[in-house]
């Protein structure tokens, strides 16, 4: 029985431990910062709560970017790290007004408004229509396919965003100062791409290494 024990043992011990000669290399992080340079929107209608601020949150949200990899690795049963997201709708603006998740996640979209408000979209990625509903309400919807849904606002049509739906988790969106960081990435080479609404054309594009520490890859949009 000993000797069935000390078998049993070594063989747990084999399956456990890395072969010989195969090193765990650490994931590292892509970190940068995109520079969008673009005016105020011509169409934006006058924000009675927003005490003269509208236009410069608008040039903000406009400055929002996502940065992601074209292709990733994922693992065999990933199952996603963001699974529920929220946008609101506060003084008659989306926010945030650029939200990016993994295919999958469940997105609410409540009103904190006192008026009421109708959220839909008729992108091919996600085509619905939550209806109308007045102030502490609020609508859910799944967002199960990778793609760009553009979301808008039956009622103010000054409002709109966008949801990216992503196929793995490597992208993150950029903060007020423009800087991102992508975290977690196993080593290789990767395209690391670059969204956001005031692209016209083809998207700019980068080829990073990944290795045990961090990438420097930023970008600049006119």
């Amino acid at each position: 029985m000993r000797a069935l024990a000390a078998a049993a043992a070594l063989a747990v011990f084999a399956v456990s431990t890395p072969a010989a000669g195969f090193r765990l290399t650490a994931a590292g992080a892509v970190t940068g910062r995109v520079d969008v340079r673009v005016g105020p929107s011509a169409d934006v209608r006058p924000d009675p709560a927003g005490l003269g601020l509208s236009l410069n949150r608008d040039v903000q949200d406009r400055r929002r970017s996502v940065v992601y990899f074209e292709t990733a690795p994922r693992a065999a049963f990933d199952v996603g790290e963001r699974r529920h997201a929220r946008m609101d709708q506060r003084n008659e603006r989306f926010v945030p007004h650029v939200l990016a998740i993994t295919a999958g996640t469940s997105v609410d979209f409540p009103n904190d408004d006192k008026t009421y408000h109708n959220v839909f979209s008729l992108s091919k990625t996600k085509e619905f229509n939550l209806g109308r509903y007045a102030a502490g309400h609020s609508g859910s919807v799944l967002f199960d396919q990778p793609g760009i849904v553009r979301v808008f606002c039956e009622i103010h049509s000054h409002m709109s965003a966008f949801i990216l739906v992503f196929a793995h988790r490597y992208f993150a969106v950029t903060g007020d100062d423009g800087r991102y960081r992508i975290e977690n990435v196993p080593p290789g080479t990767y395209t690391l791409t670059v969204w956001n609404e005031a692209i016209r054309g083809e998207a700019p594009r980068r080829t990073v290494t990944v290795g045990e520490s961090d990438v420097d890859a930023d970008f600049s949009i006119k």
